[in-house]
């Protein structure tokens, strides 16, 4: 034997429950602790760098966009500044309008208007000149002296730049008490020294709600704010269009100048027209903050989650042995008391679970083979008992079998001697259903000889309706030969003239199908009788299906207690009804159950 010393035997005689809360304390609860909070230092750097990129990165997507839209007015400047045809036409002195207004036709108007569709970030398009013979209108007008006293010319001439990105409020035309944002590229038109005859300005207005849509995209992580060379706000997300000769800083609110909030600057491109534009960025919400708060709960909960899960964990391991232990136990002793009952609750895989599930297998084997025994004899007793009716019932109608027959025959002897054609054959009918009441003492019949009888039986209720009836049989031949209990058909048939067709008017019908399915023998029995209430036909099948003997449809009773006992819940019985419509009643017994004897699936 093994002989443990010092540590070992000291940990030897802890107990199990002890054993296991140092293992959670020292392996589980204090790693878990100690990796949550250097991940959580880790995972803080992280966010905060993540977040912070993340700005930057709306922050420059605006201002690229942004820049976009003013480099592609830009280029449409360069373009219209470069054709030397325009030149020519703004330098040529008209003699009148008509000349003028055929010159604006056949090239002044082509030369601006198609650039208007593919650059929707344009809004306009002019072209200002002090070439009196041009008339104003459209994309040309005349510098007058107004256009030259206006805020945006004075401030274009001042500049040495070719090309000036300039913001500005202007009056409205039609109501000069509203100024109207603009922000506009103008051009020098002097690219040609010989068409320098008439000074030239070109200005093409930027559609504005295009440069706001580009700063509200991003509102989710920044308020943006468009700045300009002079430190103006040109247009913000959280005002719109914003121009003030105040610095940008002093427009903010006092949270932002209080520094409150990180913000972010990012210059509008590099070209010498946007020198000292920029866009600025705050993250109002403070979304690193609020991201880091995130990463903080979220560790917090993981740690708590994994320490809970951990304790719920052992705390289920040491109970599972436990519970499962005592409750064999308390089950073997029901046993012990003829209680066969198994025992329910979760096994398990384990060894533990193993031998549940054979205690289980072992009481439901036992309680199997209990069972089946006490069905036999029942269904036996159940069966006999059947058998003693029919004989009773049998012996009562031989009431002197010879003489009814003899009387039969006298009849017959006179109808067919007076050619009552008629007659003689449903006499014969009738005698040949009392012959084979009589003398059929099989259980077990084929198909034909139920089908045979039940045409018997249907031809004497023919000559009783006359042609206020009718009938049909489709049996598929190969079911034939098939056997089931006898009267199995026939009192279906019964039931169906008696109850449902007496009653209607109009000619009575009765449909017979008997086919070979691929797992069964389907049997089927419809007529157009008056049919049945829902709640009738409930009543009916409680009282068909009732262990207790009842006095009404005793026909239908009968036929499902025989196919119960011969083929108990292997066979299917239903039946449908509609009021006005008629009854439908369908048997489905199993191929495996016909092909096997009947009293062989009972002794093995």
């Amino acid at each position: 034997m093994r002989r443990n010393f010092g540590l070992l035997r000291w940990v030897d005689d802890i107990p199990l429950t002890y054993k296991l809360l140092l293992m959670y304390l020292v392996c589980v609860l204090l790693p878990i602790v100690a990796i949550n909070f250097l991940f959580l230092d880790r995972l803080s750097q992280n966010v905060k760098e993540r977040e912070t990129q993340n700005l930057q990165i709306s922050l420059d997507r605006a201002s690229s966009s942004i820049n976009e839209l003013i480099q592609g007015g830009v280029a449409i400047s360069h373009a219209i500044s470069t054709d030397r045809a325009l030149y020519e036409e703004l330098d040529h002195r008209y003699a009148d309008n008509v000349e003028f207004y055929e010159a604006y036709n056949n090239l002044l108007r082509d030369k601006v208007n198609h650039y208007m569709p593919a650059n929707t970030q344009i809004e306009q398009i002019k072209v200002y000149t002090n070439n009196k013979t041009i008339q104003s209108g459209g994309n040309y007008a005349v510098l007058d002296e107004e256009v030259m006293k206006s805020e945006w010319y004075q401030s274009f001439i001042a500049s040495t730049e070719k090309v000036f990105v300039y913001a500005y409020k202007e009056k409205e035309a039609i109501n000069p008490e509203y100024y109207s944002p603009h922000l506009s590229i103008i051009t020098r038109l002097n690219s040609f020294d010989d068409t320098r005859a008439f000074t030239k300005v070109l200005k093409i207005d930027i559609a504005l709600n295009k440069i706001y849509d580009t700063l509200t995209q991003e509102k989710d992580y920044l308020d943006l704010y468009l700045v300009n060379g002079s430190n103006q706000i040109i247009m913000s997300t959280t005002s719109g269009y914003q121009l003030d000769n105040a610095p940008w800083y002093l427009n903010l609110s006092p949270k932002f100048q209080m520094g409150q909030f990180p913000h972010f600057e990012h210059p509008l491109g590099g070209a010498s027209f946007t020198r000292g534009w920029q866009v600025v960025g705050f993250a109002e919400n403070d979304r690193t903050a609020s991201a880091m708060k995130e990463s903080r709960d979220y560790i917090f909960a993981l740690a708590g989650g994994s320490t809970l899960i951990t304790s719920i964990l052992i705390y289920i391991i040491l109970r599972s042995y436990n519970y499962r232990v005592k409750r064999l136990s308390r089950h073997m002793e029901k046993v012990k008391t003829g209680k066969f009952d198994p025992l329910v609750l979760h096994e398990g895989r384990d060894e533990i679970g193993e031998l549940v599930r054979s205690f289980n297998r072992m009481t439901s084997k036992m309680k199997m083979l209990i069972n089946d025994v006490y069905k036999l004899e029942i269904q036996k007793k159940d069966l006999e008992l059947e058998r003693v009716r029919a004989e009773l019932n049998l012996l009562q109608s031989q009431m002197n079998p010879h003489f009814l027959f003899n009387t039969l025959n006298a009849i017959l002897v006179v109808c067919t001697r007076n050619r009552y054609t008629d007659i003689t054959e449903i006499i014969k009918s009738l005698s040949k259903i009392l012959r084979r009441l009589i003398s059929w003492k099989e259980d077990i019949v084929t198909v034909r000889e139920e089908v045979s009888f039940t045409d018997m039986y249907l031809k004497v209720e023919k000559f009783r309706f006359g042609d206020r009836f009718d009938y049909r049989f489709h049996i598929d031949e190969e079911a034939m030969e098939y056997k089931i209990p006898k009267m199995s058909i026939q009192p279906l048939v019964e039931n169906a003239c008696k109850h449902g067709l007496q009653t209607i008017k109009g000619i009575g019908h009765i449909e017979i199908d008997v086919q070979v399915l691929k797992t069964s023998l389907c049997i089927r029995i419809a007529d157009n009788g008056k049919g049945m209430e829902e709640e009738e036909l409930k009543q009916l099948l409680l009282n068909v299906r009732s262990e207790q003997q009842v006095n009404e449809h005793i026909g239908v009773r009968n036929v499902y207690r025989r196919l119960q006992l011969n083929y108990g819940d292997q066979v299917k019985f239903k039946m449908e009804s509609t009021p006005g419509t008629g009854t439908v009643i369908i048997m489905d017994i199993p191929m495996r159950m016909l092909d096997t004897p009947f009293t062989s699936r009972f002794t093995n």
